[in-house]
């Protein structure tokens, strides 16, 4: 609005020194070289001259037709407003929150005691040093696989097999370690009936966790992108869409596999 206000003001005051130029002889000489700034006090008393900075009232009207309510300015160089694509984004956010799930649910998995020795099956044990520190088990010892029915505990520091020895006892899996020379060895007991059927309530609840923080991320996906659905084409948020159901369904589906695969491990080893 500036520049048309200024470029109206030139204009107006370019005819008002034209009409004074051409209808006075005293001042012509005004246009010639340096004799226009010499006869400056002359020109600033010239009755004649009128500057007169008032915009003509069909330059306001249409000036105000450009800046009408709704309408975009016409001198935009032809540029359109592209909407972001969020599709990227928000895929790779609900894969990054259905993945976690995943994990949580393996790590809860390995806790489970089956009739079958697994390094991982003591990673979830916190052991109290002598100095009050809690650390996991894994980080004090290395555990590893004598044979199907046998662990063995390695500790990285000697002065710490009795904290270790306590706090696999304590533990709910019903381990008794050994000392053997310094190492701990721990044979895996068989499993018991009840046992059995307790460890597969856990996997059918572990199992029904893990898919409710599944489902949790599909629909904060979809919520995302219901919210950009207005500056989205229909067919884009609607294969959007698709793609976040499919992406919940693959992680699903692996939730299934992971625990029918450690019931059945549970159910053979008794």
């Amino acid at each position: 609005m500036a520049m048309f206000v200024r470029r109206a003001a030139s204009t107006r005051n370019a005819i008002a020194f034209l009409r004074i130029f051409s209808s006075s002889s005293s001042y012509s000489s005004l246009v010639v070289g340096r004799d226009f700034f010499s006869h400056k006090a002359t020109l600033r008393n010239a009755p004649d001259l009128d500057l007169d900075l008032r915009l003509p009232s069909s330059f306001l009207r249409d000036s105000r037709r450009g800046f009408a309510k709704g309408k975009k300015p016409k001198d935009d160089c032809g540029l359109v407003d592209v909407s972001p694509d969020i599709g990227p984004s928000v895929k790779a956010t609900a894969t990054c929150q259905m993945e976690a799930a995943i994990d949580a649910l393996s790590r809860d998995l390995t806790k489970l005691r089956t009739g079958r020795a697994a390094p991982g099956m003591l990673d979830h044990i916190v052991v109290e040093t002598g100095g009050g520190l809690k650390m996991p088990l894994n980080h004090l010892a290395l555990v590893s696989v004598l044979d199907p029915k046998t662990l063995s505990i390695n500790p990285y520091h000697h002065d710490t097999v009795k904290e270790l020895e306590k706090a696999i006892v304590s533990s709910p899996l019903g381990l008794n370690p050994k000392l053997d020379g310094q190492r701990l060895i721990a044979s895996i007991p068989p499993l018991t009936k009840e046992h059995v059927q307790a460890m597969c309530k856990i996997v059918t609840k572990s199992s029904e966790v893990v898919k409710q923080s599944i489902r949790r991320a599909r629909q904060k996906a979809l919520d995302t992108i219901k919210k950009s659905a207005s500056g989205l084409p229909k067919d884009e948020v609607k294969r959007l869409e698709k793609d976040v159901e499919e992406l919940t369904k693959k992680f699903v589906k692996s939730a299934d596999d992971m625990c029918k695969s450690k019931a059945n491990e549970i159910t053979t080893q008794t």
